[in-house]
């Protein structure tokens, strides 16, 4: 138990701050991106939209796993704190208070990293769909041309 004890905020932490990692990163690779974007490299629609969309499932299965990452640390953390106050066989408030406090900042990391993943998945799902409109709209004027 001293081992899981001492282990689980390196673990819960090291896996959101990879996973935080890997979203800044992603962004970041997506921002240059669609700022370099050329219509004209793409001959169909089907291969601009899977090029602009790369990465999405990423950002998406970070946005929503971070927070159960971050709440299993939790939910090991006041399973140490009542497994101590068992074995201590006294009822200290500000122990339980302390180790229950502690034991939330996975949950508020899990959720550091899912709200930003969150909000740069929907910024770019929203500039998927207008670029993927202007592509449409582009390849239908030099038809009709």
């Amino acid at each position: 138990m001293e081992f899981l004890k001492e282990s689980v905020d390196y673990a819960i932490f090291g896996i959101l701050g990879i996973m935080g990692f890997i979203a800044l990163w992603l962004s970041i690779e997506r921002v240059i991106f669609f700022a370099k974007i050329e219509f004209e490299e793409y001959p169909t629609l089907e291969s601009f939209e899977d090029s602009i969309t790369k990465h999405l499932t990423t950002l998406y299965i970070i946005y929503s796993n971070a927070p159960y990452v971050g709440l299993l640390g939790t939910v090991i953390g006041i399973m140490i704190t009542f497994y101590d106050m068992g074995l201590s066989g006294n009822i200290d408030t500000k122990g339980i208070m302390t180790g229950l406090s502690l034991a939330l900042k996975a949950t508020a990391l899990g959720l550091a990293v899912a709200i930003p993943t969150l909000i740069v998945y929907n910024a770019f799902y929203r500039k998927v769909t207008l670029l993927s409109n202007l592509y449409k709209t582009r390849n239908s004027n030099v038809k009709d041309s």
